[in-house]
């Protein structure tokens, strides 16, 4: 089987430095380093770093309270994750008396920075965004007490009426054209509406790069990335909506032999968070594969 696999397949950078700094921070081992939820949404890729000392504790949507023992303490570091945390919880991490680094994805870094200015010059803050995510949570804590978050039409028009500015941001790994969408509707109440696009440029090169595997004649989409992970899930999401049989999956054990030999072609794409190993395994099981029939 012919297998075309996208340039932007696997970890962002943002993903990259998360990891990095985690690893390094452990030590080979030497530290034990914390992570306020999970670093990356990837089981594989947290088990395996588990074996060099990094261990999620907390909770997702980094809310919940972190209870250690003096003898969890010893030789260890609590690391910020790429999603980034509110301030609030920002201080409560640091009051654990533990040494402190923060791996927030600097493309994070920056919208929060975006939401503090304007929320303290007055701004009411729409954000483009899941509010369950922990990336909006915490930039929901920068807006202090003025921010909003909204994915829909029906979510806009179930905004209040806002008498100061209004500036539009968006979560960093949302759709393009969702964004511009919704942003011109929101302009259309707001003339004066402040919008930047805060979609970082990995997703955006990710979704180029899926509908690229389809003009290079894809039959079929393999999407690979935690069934947990946004980002994947939205790659997912796009993929079927380019007209072509999509399977999302976390591991090469997921695929179906005798489902994938209907397609001469596949192609290959893996959320930010899915890292090489598994994406050269899923590769390599699809090219193994003989399709049934010529088309």
């Amino acid at each position: 089987m012919k297998v075309i696999r996208a340039k932007s397949a696997g970890f962002c950078w943002g993903v990259e430095r998360a990891i990095q700094v985690a690893r390094e921070q452990a030590d080979g081992g030497k530290r034990t380093v914390y992570t306020d939820g999970p670093l990356i949404h990837n089981n594989q890729m947290m088990t395996a770093l588990s074996t060099e000392g990094v261990r999620e504790v907390g909770d997702y949507r980094s809310s919940s309270s972190i209870e250690l023992d003096e003898d969890e303490r010893d030789d260890s570091v609590v690391v910020v994750r790429a999603h980034g945390i509110s301030p609030e919880r920002r201080k409560y991490l640091k009051g654990l008396d533990l040494p402190f680094k923060d791996a927030t994805c600097p493309d994070v870094g920056i919208i929060a920075g975006k939401v503090r200015m304007h929320a303290t010059k007055g701004y009411d803050v729409v954000i483009f965004g899941d509010p369950r995510h922990p990336e909006v949570i915490g930039l929901m804590g920068y807006a202090a007490g003025r921010g909003h978050a909204v994915q829909t039409e029906e979510d806009l028009g179930a905004l209040p009426d806002f008498e100061n500015g209004v500036v539009m941001v968006s979560q960093s790994t949302m759709f393009t054209h969702e964004f511009e969408h919704l942003s011109a509707l929101l302009a259309q109440k707001y003339p004066e509406l402040v919008v930047f696009d805060t979609i970082c440029g990995a997703t955006k090169e990710r979704q180029s790069d899926l509908r690229q595997l389809v003009a290079d004649g894809a039959d079929a989409i393999v999407v690979i990335g935690g069934h947990h992970s946004a980002n994947t899930c939205k790659l997912a999401k796009l993929a079927e909506s380019q007209n072509r049989p999509t399977f999302h999956i976390e591991t090469a054990e997921e695929l179906d032999p005798c489902v994938m030999s209907e397609f001469q072609s596949v192609g290959v794409t893996a959320g930010a968070s899915t890292p090489e190993f598994i994406i050269d395994a899923v590769c390599r099981s699809l090219e193994s594969m003989e399709p049934s029939s010529e088309v």
